[in-house]
């Protein structure tokens, strides 16, 4: 694979997509090779089958080389909200003398606070704030004279499970792995960071499980995950109307949660076969399945209250609400909150279903960026 280039392993909670790519100019991307593939999903411990899991990697990992017509040698796995733990702390050092921050001493503070947790493995340290001596609060002290240095670090664990079971997936196929937190990739590329200089909700909504986060400059303060999403939606209107999952599916995606009128029936044909139900009670179940979000997204605050985020916007991504007509507005009604959706900005790939993707990817090519000789070099010498 090109050294321009870097692979992702993107695990959502109804599928799975490898994706090759590379950044081009204007913060722009040229991807090479992508492949999704369907698998049973998980919940908050485990795979549902490991067995369909591996096939489903195999299966992409194998097309995506085919169309690259090479061999995959790394890989960068996205971990998602319910495989991670974000736990942030404060954390100090001091000096024997004032004296100019170098970065040895940044990686110093992180150490300080990087502590084992049973069960998991730190793959990722950030700073949500630094503070000098004379109290200058600063996103970057690289270069600035002080007695000591201070930070509200943010720690992200990912699970022994979780880790282990990539682990041997790729065993096989001979691939090194990074791991990288979803959702902290997703919120840090889809947010300003000038939104995220104060604090900022985010919201990535997806077909089984959604995650709700709460940022603060490069960090993630608290982080939860709820197994709610457009599944279970479905679900609900498959047992309602007791009809196949593709006809509950395709109802969904005819319900318009604010149309004029909601009355008469609507009418789906899904391989040859008619389905059709009282439109008022489609709209009513859909809104129900929404509400178990809504839900969530209350009891998330709840948790938070103590933070600054009365004002503040909600953010939403993901492919959850994708084609459900409303959703978001309902949503907002409900929470008593503006939420914006988000997506990237990029042609060709500016749909929500598509955020988790390409920020794995550029917090990737970031990475490997960070990890270059040249890199490391310019650090030393404060470039």
């Amino acid at each position: 694979m090109s050294r321009r280039s870097v692979a992702v392993l993107d695990v959502r909670s109804s599928e799975v997509t490898v994706v090759v790519g590379e950044r081009g100019v204007n913060n722009t991307f040229v991807f090479k090779a992508s492949k999704t593939e369907p698998h049973d999903g998980y919940d908050e411990s485990a795979f549902f089958d490991t067995d369909k899991l591996t096939d489903a990697v195999f299966r992409a990992v194998s097309a995506v080389e085919r169309i690259c017509g090479e061999r995959l040698r790394h890989i960068y796995v996205g971990v998602p909200g319910a495989f991670t733990r974000v736990i942030p702390r404060e954390q100090h050092i001091g000096f024997s003398k004032r004296r100019p921050i170098g970065r040895r001493d940044v990686d110093a503070l992180f150490a300080s606070g990087r502590e084992p947790l049973e069960g998991y493995r730190c793959i990722r340290a950030t700073s949500m704030i630094y503070v000098t001596s004379d109290d200058r609060r600063v996103v970057d002290p690289v270069g600035l004279s002080s007695a000591s240095l201070s930070g509200v670090l943010s720690y992200f664990y990912c699970s022994e499970y979780f880790a282990s079971t990539m682990e041997r997936i790729f065993s096989g196929m001979k691939i090194g792995l990074s791991f990288l937190p979803a959702e902290y990739a997703m919120a840090t590329y889809l947010i300003p960071s000038e939104t995220r200089d104060e604090y900022a909700l985010f919201l990535d909504i997806g077909f089984m499980s959604s995650s709700l986060c709460v940022l603060l400059g490069g960090g993630v303060l608290a982080q939860r995950t709820y197994f709610v999403g457009k599944g279970q939606i479905i679900a609900a209107l498959l047992r309602k109307f007791s009809i196949p999952y593709d006809a509950a599916a395709a109802l969904l995606a005819r319900a318009n949660l604010y149309a004029r009128s909601n009355a008469g029936r609507t009418e789906v044909n899904v391989q040859g076969v008619s389905y059709d139900v009282d439109t008022d009670e489609l709209i009513e179940a859909v809104k129900e399945g929404l509400d178990a979000i809504c839900e969530a997204i209350g009891g998330f605050l709840d948790e938070c209250s103590d933070r600054e985020l009365e004002y503040k916007p909600l953010y939403v991504t993901g492919e959850g609400l994708g084609d459900i007509r409303g959703a978001l507005e309902h949503i907002s009604k409900r929470v008593s909150r503006v939420c914006e959706q988000l997506a990237p900005d990029l042609p060709y790939y500016n749909k929500p279903a598509m955020s988790s993707r390409i920020a794995l990817v550029d917090l990737a090519y970031d990475d490997r960026r960070r990890s270059g000789f040249l890199y490391k070099l310019l650090s030393i010498f404060g470039g």
